[in-house]
């Protein structure tokens, strides 16, 4: 029996985690759940899984969640105390990190300062401390597995071969539902279109990262930290189709990639299970006569500066990916509530990092500093009202 706890467990990849923990009574159980301000729906969660701790954001959220469940007699806790709590809670051997941004910084190193394993689905986390995430696990003996579907293809490509025989790593991204709009037209692209998806559905943060290819640019970092290969030896293919989620190309040549249906049941299955692999009978088997063609293009940077400019962040290290993270989590923030254009989103981000001042091999206050920094900073350039190729 193996036996869990989710930060972000009523978020996209929480839902699908505990479904398939419903799935495979016998082999998975739960001890404790972080739920956010969906308290209705962590209830639920509770009063079927049966967790020995819970979490909610605020005190509010934990009355609230009493109120529900007056038969629960576990712990309710709340706030950052209650994060931590729960990703070191008593007899967890496998915590699923997958809330949005910064936030799950602070937890998901308790985990692993504690010897807990780590199934990573926030990106945030190696991409402001990819270094003290990878020390961390060094330490303890923890392991950090990869639950995004790309490095977890990448993951299952690298199985059983000789790391040293890599010769790169190739990310697909879908190119998201701008792939083929011409640049003039996204200054005018609406909150509607950007959270319009072709292929996956996921929160409203990341299906805005995946329109504009910070999803991919922040892979990208992430891809370094988890597989020790070069910014240089990385690249992004756009795969509108989303059937091929990665690939590892090695020095002879060969090319070994993960193909897919697009449902995030199956990379989470993987780690669910590794070394074995879990039978998802509930899914379709993949039909690649009727998926017919598939494409791959080179992705535009003049179009998606995002990218290039998480290769940039990547490159200087330091305290810059925390400087791009924190910056754009503002800056899609502004975006799906009105304040700022499509486009005003790289124009924020590339004015920050302009004016940032760079910390070589920061520990974890300076890089919390940077990513407090960072925010304000997009948010003076945002409040300021500035337009065009100034920001």
């Amino acid at each position: 029996m193996r036996r869990l706890s989710i930060l972000g467990s009523t978020g996209s990849i929480g839902t699908t985690t505990l479904d398939l923990v419903d799935r495979f009574r016998d082999r998975f159980s739960i001890v404790g759940l972080v739920g956010g301000r969906r308290v209705e729906l962590l209830a639920e969660q509770v009063r079927r899984f049966e967790p020995a701790i819970v979490a909610t954001a605020d005190d509010e959220g934990a009355e609230q969640l009493r109120a529900l469940v007056p038969d629960f007699r576990g712990e309710i806790a709340c706030g950052a105390a209650g994060l931590d709590r729960v990703a070191t809670a008593e007899g967890t051997d496998l915590l699923i990190s997958a809330l949005v941004g910064a936030l799950g910084l602070r937890p998901t190193l308790s985990a692993l300062h504690a010897g807990i394993d780590v199934a990573l689905a926030n990106k945030e986390v190696l991409v402001v401390a990819g270094e003290l995430v990878k020390k961390a696990a060094a330490q303890s003996g923890a392991a950090v597995h990869p639950l995004d579907s790309e490095h977890n293809a990448i993951y299952q490509a690298l199985h059983g071969h000789n790391r040293a025989e890599v010769k790169r790593l190739i990310l697909t991204a879908s190119g998201g539902p701008f792939l083929h709009t011409p640049l003039r037209d996204l200054e005018a692209v609406s909150i509607e279109q950007a959270l319009n998806h072709p292929t996956w559905k996921m929160g409203t943060k990341i299906t805005i990262d995946s329109s504009t290819l910070m999803n991919k640019g922040l892979e990208v970092i992430e891809a370094f930290w988890f597989f020790d290969v070069p910014p240089e030896r990385i690249d992004v293919v756009v795969h509108p189709q989303s059937i091929v989620h990665s690939m590892v190309e090695y020095i002879d040549g060969s090319v070994i990639a993960q193909l897919g249906i697009p449902d995030m049941a199956v990379p989470i299955s993987y780690i669910l299970g590794y070394p074995e692999r879990l039978p998802l009978t509930h899914l379709p088997s993949l039909d690649l006569v009727r998926a017919g063609r598939l494409e791959f293009h080179a992705p535009d940077t003049g179009r998606f500066p995002c990218l290039r400019l998480a290769y940039e962040a990547l490159r200087a290290r330091g305290t810059a990916p925390a400087v791009l993270n924190g910056a754009n989590e503002i800056a899609v923030a502004s975006f799906l509530d009105g304040r700022i254009g499509y486009l005003d989103i790289p124009r924020v981000l590339e004015s920050v990092l302009t004016d940032h001042a760079r910390v070589d091999d920061p520990d974890l206050a300076q890089l919390l500093e940077a990513d407090r920094w960072s925010r304000a900073a997009a948010a003076e350039k945002i409040g300021s009202g500035i337009r065009g190729s100034g920001i």
